[in-house]
């Protein structure tokens, strides 16, 4: 018998976070709400590099992730890319 195994990504590291301490309102605002809160939160997180990478490797569209917002992770896409 085969089984396919697809190896889940290693997200002990969200344990870490300040935002697992917060909760996800701040991270997830409504559209056009600020991510003000988020974003200070971020900057004093030891681990946001950790969740930027990780937003950007796996394409993540929505929310605030290692203290950048979609638009700003797109943009930095868009930089990274040329």
């Amino acid at each position: 018998m085969y089984i396919d195994t697809i190896a889940s990504p290693d997200l002990t590291w969200q344990e870490e976070a300040l935002c697992a301490q917060t909760g996800g309102d701040f991270f997830f605002p409504e559209p056009g709400s600020s991510v003000r809160d988020a974003k200070r939160i971020c900057g004093l997180c030891p681990i946001r590099v950790t969740c930027l990478d990780y937003a950007m490797t796996n394409d993540l569209r929505f929310g605030v992730w290692g203290g950048l917002s979609e638009k700003e992770r797109l943009d930095l896409r868009r930089t990274s890319r040329r």
